[in-house]
Parts: C-alpha cells; sequence; structure tokens
C-alpha cells in the first residue's frame, strides 16, 4: 500500500505535534508518524517529573497553534526571576523579569502536558501511530518512507523530529558533532522549607550545575546535573541522606529540603548535525542538536526551529518559489544553525568554565557574576535571552 502527502513529519514528541500543526496551518498537506501510541490524556492528579522552562517566544508560538489556552488552563507555573550563583546566593546573578520588560520570564510547563494540548489539535490531521519506518529514501523530487507491514508513504518533504538518535538522520548518512559530558542529570520534585516566589535557582557546582525551578503546588522541580561518579552517589543515597545533601548542595537557599519524589537520571550529551538538510529530508529539534539542560532551552530551541520551518516553507510557496527545493532548505538552514550553535556554545562554555579544576578561575567567574548584576544594560540583556526576546 502506497500513500502520498506533501510532508511527513516523523516523531510525535512536542516539537513534531507542533511543527505538524504550524505546517497544517500554512495550508500543507501533512501526515504526522509516530512509532509509539497516542500520548495519553494529562493527569492532573499526578506531577510529572519531567518539566520545561518555556519562553514567552514558545508560549506565544503555541498560542497560534491553538494549544497554549488549554495549558494554561490546566496547569502552568510562571517564574519572574532567575538567581544564579557559585558560592553564595547573595553574591551571584539575580536576573528579573523586568529587565525584559515583561511580566514573567517564563513557565514550568510539564512534558505530558504539553504534548496531551497539542495532539488534541491534532485531531483533525491525518496520523501513523505505531508506526516504525523501516527504511527511507531521499531525493529531490520525492522521499519515500518503508513501514514494517510493507505499507510505504511518499512525500515532496520528510520533517524529522524523531529525537536525538534519529533512524532518519541515520538513514540519510547526516553525522554529528557530539561529545559526553561525563554527567548525568537527576530530576526530582521536591518540597522546601522557605516558599520559591516564583523564582528558579541554579547553583553551578564544582561537579556540575543544580537547578530548582519553581511549579504551582509550591515545590520545586530539581535538574541536578552531575559527574558520573557523583551522579551514582546521589542515586545510592536514601531519601533522608539524598535530602540533606541537597540542601547543602543549595546552600539552603530555600532552607531544608522536605518530601522528595522517587529520582529519576539520564545521560547528558552536546550533539549537533553537520547538516540540517538534505534534498527530500530536514530536521528540527533534538534530531538536529542537543544541549546541556543548564540553560533549560532544549525545548525552546525545538519549537523555533518547528516555527522558522513552517514560516520559510510558506514563504517560498507564497513567492512562488519550490517550497520544498534546496535553496529553500538552505535558507531555514540558516537561520537556525546560526541561533542554535549560539546556545549550544554559550551552555557548553558554562559547564566547562564553573568545572574545570584551575586555581582562581572559579573565584573569577563568582566575581563577573557579581559584575554582571551590577551592570544594568548587561543584567537585561541575558534577561532577554533567557525570555528569547
Amino acid at each position: 500500500m502506497n500513500e502520498r502527502c506533501e510532508i511527513a513529519v516523523v516523531g510525535g514528541g512536542p516539537v513534531g505535534a507542533a511543527a505538524t500543526l504550524a505546517l497544517a496551518r500554512q495550508g500543507f498537506e501533512v501526515v504526522l508518524i509516530e512509532r509509539g501510541a497516542p500520548p495519553p490524556a494529562f493527569d492532573a492528579a499526578n506531577y510529572d517529573t519531567r518539566v520545561y522552562a518555556l519562553a514567552p517566544r514558545s508560549a506565544a508560538f503555541l498560542d497560534a497553534l491553538g494549544a497554549w489556552e488549554a495549558v494554561r488552563r490546566a496547569r502552568v507555573s510562571p517564574y519572574s526571576a532567575m538567581r544564579v550563583w557559585e558560592t553564595n546566593p547573595e553574591r551571584g546573578l539575580c536576573f528579573r523579569a523586568g529587565d525584559a520588560g515583561r511580566g514573567e520570564l517564563g513557565w514550568i510547563v510539564e512534558h505530558g502536558l504539553i504534548l496531551s494540548a497539542l495532539w488534541a489539535r491534532l485531531e483533525a490531521l491525518a496520523r501513523l501511530t505505531n508506526a516504525v519506518i523501516e527504511s527511507a529514501e531521499f531525493g529531490a523530487s520525492r522521499a519515500r518512507l518503508v513501514l514494517a507491514g510493507g505499507r510505504s508513504l511518499d512525500a515532496r518533504l520528510v520533517v524529522a523530529a524523531d529525537g536525538a538518535d534519529s533512524p532518519l538522520r541515520r538513514f540519510a548518512g547526516i553525522e554529528t558533532v557530539a561529545r559526553g559530558y561525563g554527567e548525568r542529570a537527576l530530576v526530582s520534585h521536591v518540597r522546601t522549607e522557605q516558599p520559591h516566589r516564583a523564582t528558579a535557582y541554579q547553583r553551578f557546582l564544582p561537579s556540575g550545575p543544580l537547578a530548582f525551578l519553581p511549579l504551582s503546588d509550591g515545590r520545586s522541580s530539581i535538574v541536578w546535573s552531575a559527574e558520573e561518579t557523583v551522579a551514582q552517589e546521589l542515586l545510592a543515597l536514601d531519601d533522608a541522606a539524598f535530602r540533606a545533601r541537597l540542601a547543602e548542595a543549595s546552600e539552603r537557599v530555600l532552607g531544608e529540603i522536605g518530601e522528595a519524589t522517587p529520582r529519576l537520571a539520564f545521560p547528558l550529551r552536546l550533539q549537533h548535525a553537520r547538516e540540517y538538510a538534505r534534498p527530500g529530508l530536514v530536521l528540527i529539534g533534538d534530531a538536529a542538536h542537543t544541549l546541556h539542560p543548564l540553560a533549560g532551552q532544549g525545548l525552546n530551541l525545538g519549537l523555533a526551529d518547528a516555527e522558522c520551518l513552517a514560516d520559510t516553507l510558506a514563504a517560498a510557496r507564497d513567492a512562488g518559489r519550490d517550497w520544498s527545493g534546496a535553496r529553500t532548505l538552505a535558507r531555514y538552514a540558516r537561520a537556525r544553525k546560526a541561533a542554535n550553535l549560539e546556545m549550544l556554545a554559550l551552555t557548553d562554555a558554562l559547564d566547562r568554565a564553573f568545572r574545570l579544576r584551575v586555581p582562581g578561575l572559579r573565584a573569577l567567574l563568582a566575581v563577573g557574576l557579581r559584575a554582571v548584576d551590577r551592570w544594568d544594560p548587561v543584567r537585561a540583556w541575558f534577561a532577554r535571552q533567557a525570555v528569547g526576546v
């Protein structure tokens, strides 16, 4: 059975679902292909351990797709300030939404909630779920995806939103620049002695950064990125010992740590595709780039990819140009590579700098944070970067 469409989006995560909606909104005939089952409906009785720091630009994009209102009504946690430090929370960098002329820096949103809201908007669009791609061929005039069971799909363009280990990227032979950080990110939701006051906190430790992200029920979601040996120690601790270690690592910026949900951990790596596009194929989201979570920008970059791609293809079509041609795809690749590489380089440099065992370097970095905090124009620039404006 052979089917045809204009664009096939592979990967039904938040970036792939958003790209499908954005392309359909621009008038393209789109089919979404997801290797798993449709996501379950959002369960408000439980908090998803995986959360994102969503920037205002990303929220505006989701709003344009008709998904943000459902997210906002269900459960979001706006945060209006961020405090970053190395040895003393009172002597680090604090920037506020007002520095960027906004009411909030962003929102902490659960993965399952974003996914549920986006998939609810996909109901009228063509979708293939539990669909495993066994092979793919890409060309300037046609791409063909062969699915398990003998089904195939021809498209003028395939959008790879199939994650960091993208099978489509592998089928196309696109190489990546990658390195493991030798770190794991531990995540958990914790209750703290003091209220978070709609503020995100991040401390740079010698073994990696520790972040507290404010949740709507008063708890904080922690993301503790630590070198492998330290991560294993933290995972092996019992609950009371872990909470004590966490309070010490955070310099008790929010007081003692109360109850904590079970810890999850995942390895960290930097990865960037050498090419974002080939004839018949374009990469977005984690298929194109993954970065250290210390800036919380992974999903924001992926959503920006999806928005840029839909706008670029539509502009080419409306101007009478070949919307799936090499020049159009190159225009998208140039725009997104520049933005993505800037953020990859920044997060990688910060992680490296604070983990270097060079005498005096970390003290110098701490002085730099204090200097930035006292320099209003620079602090405002950092705040604008955080909100994506």
